[in-house]
């Protein structure tokens, strides 16, 4: 495998997948601080000529959540929200403002653990995460400059891809695939990734089952998380502070391009060795 990282891109040549071709990714440029309202499909389209770059087809797109949240009008001024009891109980364990957990539990199906500076929850999109994907980060510009706002997660992440794409490959004529990347912590390891929350045109999963290794041996048990992997890739180049590249450009993917969805990464329930 081979690897090259500078200021704007990173390439990874998997020539154990037998791709000729290697994986580009390129952050765009100039993306303006998003309000709500904006329209992505727009922003990511005249982005191309200052990033040098032309969309082609099976190119991929992934885009931080939180432009996402902001052009749908997810932001919350935490003024407006009146905690219930139950929100004041949880954000006196945790430390926590109690407008927030509130919309903590607007947002989840179930609380899962807490701790102080942290509430587990599974969220009404079906994956695990703390604080419901709630954010303080990178909300400035937003609202008032005097009020306190925080951002949810996009009412519907896959449907968000699936019409910014439909859009981009109806101006373009491109076939290509859009994914959403959030960061989020792991049950085995420390530190956090960038995990796809929704996507369209790519496959979230790619079941490798049946197939043979290098010596033969009938794989069993591989399935790989491919809208995760390269979430994590792109997280590299988009930062997690004032980097300001919120748009990754992908070319290169080493699998077909295909319809998966979030929840064909969402181990079920009766799976989760962790609840």
């Amino acid at each position: 495998m081979f690897l090259r990282i500078t200021n704007y891109e990173l390439r990874i040549t998997n020539y154990e997948l037998r791709n000729p071709m290697p994986l580009t990714l390129t952050p765009l440029q100039n993306i303006p601080i998003i309000r709500r309202g904006d329209n992505l499909a727009d922003i990511v389209l005249k982005s191309f000529p200052e990033t040098d770059l032309e969309l082609q087809d099976n190119d991929i797109l992934v885009l931080a959540q939180k432009i996402v949240s902001k052009a749908e009008g997810r932001a919350v001024n935490l003024v407006t929200v009146t905690p219930s009891p139950r929100a004041i109980e949880l954000a006196q364990q945790t430390e926590k403002d109690p407008r927030v957990v509130e919309l903590m539990l607007k947002e989840s199906h179930e609380i899962l653990r807490t701790r102080v500076g942290t509430i587990i929850v599974e969220h009404r999109l079906g994956f695990i995460c703390a604080n419901a994907g709630i954010d303080h980060s990178n909300v400035a510009g937003t609202g008032d400059a005097d009020e306190e706002w925080v951002l949810l997660l996009p009412e519907d992440p896959d449907r968000s891809c699936a019409l910014i794409r439909k859009e981009i490959e109806s101006i373009t004529g491109k076939r290509i695939g859009v994914v959403i990347v959030d960061s989020h912590g792991r049950a085995w390891r420390n530190g956090t990734v960038g995990v796809a929350i929704g996507m369209s045109g790519i496959p979230s999963v790619v079941d490798k089952r049946g197939d043979r290794d290098l010596f033969g041996y009938t794989l069993r048990v591989t399935v790989i998380g491919t809208a995760d992997e390269l979430a994590a890739a792109a997280s590299l180049m988009m930062g997690q502070a004032s980097e300001g590249k919120p748009v990754v450009h992908v070319r290169g993917f080493p699998y077909p391009l295909g319809e998966g969805t979030l929840k064909d990464l969402i181990r079920p329930k009766e799976q989760d060795m962790f609840r």
